[in-house]
């Protein structure tokens, strides 16, 4: 209560409005499917870029729109809120297999009806062999088609959704509206020389630009017209002022720029929304929205045009929308995506430029208004640098005591530096935002995705490179043999297996990233988004193409802590000490340590070998050790943009695993580190459950001896701590010190923190009728606790309970 009476509470109508979209049971949704459909068969002669322009143009001029009573923003993604659409031009397949079990699962549960069912079996045929599914699987060479049925990179999601894991320049969209980008892009169209065979491709790609402008102003003019007849129909004056005032907006935004923070909040809506119609994919971002908006906040408060409270209950309303926005995964998806996130990142705080801390009044509102809100999106990040307004730094210690793990914190003092070394102009880097979890690019500059692109499993392929490159998982070989465990006399015999191993599974995830970006650069355009990322329009190609700025990208390596208690148990029990044989140690893992004899083995295993996130030189070394050889082999691959534009075009690691931790550890078999089969590995860089003994500060000793400045995609720490814990101002600035020695001296990258004890989680398994507001922190994301799968909620409550000394 003390801290709701901090941040103060929702207007009564917001707070009704956060309560009904609460409450909405998540349907599928066919309408958007059949449109689609429609546009796709009608256009069948057209170049793909054009036809995804169509798509977009018929979805917008036919969709079901509405404007909800209580809401004073206009925009909806479906035929109602918390639904989730069908993207059948990604994929069927999964759609079809599951179309009974979406009320089945046991987390991630969709209701569906069976008119729903029935429309979308009936426009299936259609898409069977004609989709980006389909097509990405046909890019692919025989000699990766292991792992596409293994499943071991995690491509579910790439090859059923779009990209984003961007941020558009909503800077610039509302300094000129679509307005200034149509006349651009008239302009280039007019200039082009058709005897440069390229600008045949340009001119289709500005035909399909204009197409959309026209849409998406289109589409606002159905909302304005939309709230100008519900305003005749109201009785209420107040409302019916408001719903005139809407439908002015409307008219004028997005096509118009904006000239005050009403039409601003409204117009970046309108677009955050219409992006993910045009393509589901998550962490779609909103930016460093404190720095854009501010202008117009400042001007309308500084003329009276609007009071603080109003744009206030405005905020809260745009985050409520932002809840709205659902998308349906695969029921493998959901193992690596848990709680149905979308992963749409706010960014605040940080510094500007020329160097500055770039706090202000706008900054402390977005804070203020999460935590009114309180919910899972949007996903609340704060720059941090060692010159971070101390009053702002108080007040973000205050939200993370509400417990719904937000906002977590990136360090400029690593991240700016790490871009600039990667060819990123200085003012740029200075721009960065988070995107999605913990992965960070510069907004409106930066191609598709910034991460995520496959999975490599570190224990798996350990695993691996000790059974002479059999899987141990499905038998099946996924390299070139380099020994057998039971055959490696010395360490260094396992680390050069390991080398050769995880070097040959890193090219491997290489090809097959390849091979979907291609079929996506081909297939499934994003016209939209590519006209607001800076320079698609000036170069005359999408983000797939190398329109962008820039265009660096990482996959995601897995199990970190895992590794590196995995690598000193062998090295210490097997090697040095030689408690343990080589031969029982193999098929201790073999049995899964279930007889009497290797539960013995798996005890030694646990307790006897320091363990990562102790700050023990012995173990944490290891794992930069093993790490180096991915790194370093992952930089001889420069991504599908790279030399056709854009600065970078390269990969580098990173290890923001979302909730993949509990997925990938369902299909790794039993450990070195006296993990057993199929459990969670462990998330992030974050220590395994319980390994971590010394407290926080030794956890922030280990994790900083990750080469951060490589893993640029993303070091992904979370921290869990009791309420009790903050409850007193001395923890409270024990805490920001903490923070700050781990940012300011060890160049920490990330940390987040779930405020919420193992009490209340255990309670909400039991009871999840009395936790329905219940929200933790999975891994760069919140979720509801009772939408999560029981794997995903055992991992949460499994975490180790950090104090403060």
């Amino acid at each position: 209560m003390e801290n709701k009476a901090h941040f103060g509470v929702l207007t009564d109508r917001m707070q009704a409005f956060r309560e009904e979209v609460l409450d909405e049971k998540p349907y599928i949704d066919a309408e958007r499917a059949i449109l689609a459909t429609e546009a796709y068969k009608e256009n069948q002669n057209q170049p793909r870029v054009m036809v995804r322009a169509l798509m977009l143009k018929k979805i917008l001029e036919n969709m079901t729109i509405y404007i909800e009573d209580k809401s004073i923003l206009a925009g909806n993604q479906a035929t109602k809120n918390s639904n989730a659409p069908i993207f059948p031009e990604y994929t069927m397949e999964f759609v079809l297999k599951e179309l009974d079990l979406f009320e089945k699962r046991d987390g991630d549960v969709f209701y569906i009806t069976e008119e729903t069912k029935q429309q979308l079996r009936d426009i299936a045929p259609f898409w069977e062999n004609n989709n980006l599914r389909a097509r990405g699987g046909a890019l692919l060479p025989d000699e990766v088609s292991v792992f596409m049925e293994t499943g071991v990179f995690g491509m579910e999601g790439k090859l059923n959704a779009g990209d984003a894991h961007l941020a558009v320049n909503y800077e610039k969209l509302l300094a000129v509206g679509l307005k200034g980008y149509e006349e651009r892009t008239r302009a280039l169209k007019d200039g082009l020389d058709f005897t440069v065979s390229e600008n045949l491709d340009k001119n289709v790609f500005y035909k399909a630009v204009l197409i959309v402008i026209e849409a998406v102003h289109d589409f606002a003019l159905r909302y304005s017209k939309l709230a100008a007849e519900m305003a005749e129909k109201e009785t209420n004056l107040v409302r019916k002022a408001e719903l005139l005032e809407m439908s002015r907006v409307c008219a004028k935004v997005p096509y118009e720029p904006a000239s005050s923070f009403r039409e601003a909040v409204q117009s970046v809506w309108f677009i955050q929304l219409i992006l993910q119609i045009e393509s589901n994919g998550h962490s779609l971002s909103y930016g460093r929205f404190d720095q854009y908006m501010y202008p117009y906040y400042k001007k309308d408060i500084e003329e009276g045009k609007i009071a603080k409270e109003e744009a206030l209950e405005l905020l809260t309303c745009l985050w409520i929308k932002t809840l709205t926005i659902n998308k349906v995964r695969s029921q493998a998806h959901t193992l690596s995506s848990a709680g149905s996130p979308m992963y749409q990142n706010v960014t605040i705080g940080g510094q500007t430029p020329d160097k500055k801390d770039a706090v202000n009044d706008l900054s402390f509102l977005v804070l203020q208004s999460v935590a009114q809100t309180r919910l899972t999106q949007p996903n609340l990040t704060v720059r941090y640098h060692r010159n971070l307004n101390k009053k702002f730094f108080d007040e973000c210690i205050e939200v993370m005591k509400l417990g719904f793990g937000m906002p977590a914190l990136n360090n400029d003092e690593i991240i700016v530096p790490s871009f600039i070394n990667w060819g990123v102009k200085e003012e740029d880097a200075y721009n960065y935002s988070a995107i999605g979890c913990v992965e960070t690019a510069v907004p409106g500059k930066w191609g598709y995705r910034c991460t995520g692109m496959s999975y490599i499993n570190f224990p798996r392929v350990l695993l691996c490179a000790m059974n002479d490159g059999v899987d141990l998982t499905s038998g099946k070989r996924f390299t070139k043999g380099y020994g057998s465990f039971k055959d490696m006399e010395t360490y260094e015999d396992l680390l050069a297996a390991w080398d050769k191993t995880v070097r040959e599974m890193t090219r491997y995830s290489v090809i097959v990233e390849n091979a979907i970006d291609k079929a996506s650069e081909r297939d499934v355009p994003d016209i939209l988004c590519s006209a607001l990322t800076d320079d698609c329009i000036g170069r005359g190609k999408t983000i797939k193409e190398g329109g962008a700025v820039y265009d660096f990208i990482s996959g995601l390596q897995v199990g970190i802590a895992n590794m590196a208690d995995s690598l000193a148990a062998i090295k210490k029990l097997v090697y040095e000490e030689k408690k343990i044989t080589r031969e029982q140690l193999w098929n201790a893992i073999l049995d899964d340590f279930q007889s009497p004899e290797n539960k013995k083995i798996q005890e030694m295993l646990v307790y006897e070998v320091p363990k990562y996130g102790n700050d023990d030189d012995y173990v944490d070394n290891l794992v930069v050790e093993a790490y180096d050889s991915y790194l370093d082999e992952i930089k001889k691959y420069p991504n599908t943009r790279y030399d056709r534009g854009p600065i970078g075009g390269i990969r580098y690691g990173g290890t923001s695993s979302i909730s993949a931790n509990v997925g990938q550890g369902m299909g790794t078999m039993a450990t070195p580190d006296g993990r057993n089969a199929c459990e969670p590995l462990a998330e992030g860089c974050s220590p395994a459950h319980n390994a971590d003994k010394n407290g926080p500060t030794s956890v922030f000793k280990s994790v900083a001896k990750l080469p951060t400045d490589k893993i640029t995609g993303g070091v992904l720490l979370n921290q869990k701590m009791t309420p009790q814990m903050l409850s007193t101002e001395e923890n409270k600035q024990k805490l920001e010190m903490l923070i700050q020695a781990f940012f300011n001296r060890l160049h920490g990258y990330h940390v987040q923190y779930n405020i919420v004890s193992k009490e209340t989680l255990l309670d909400a398994q039991k009871h999840p009728e009395n936790h329905k507001d219940l929200i933790v922190r999975v891994a760069g994301y919140s979720a509801f606790f009772n939408v999560l799968s029981k794997a995903t909620q055992d991992d949460i409550i499994g975490r180790t309970e950090q104090t403060l000394y």
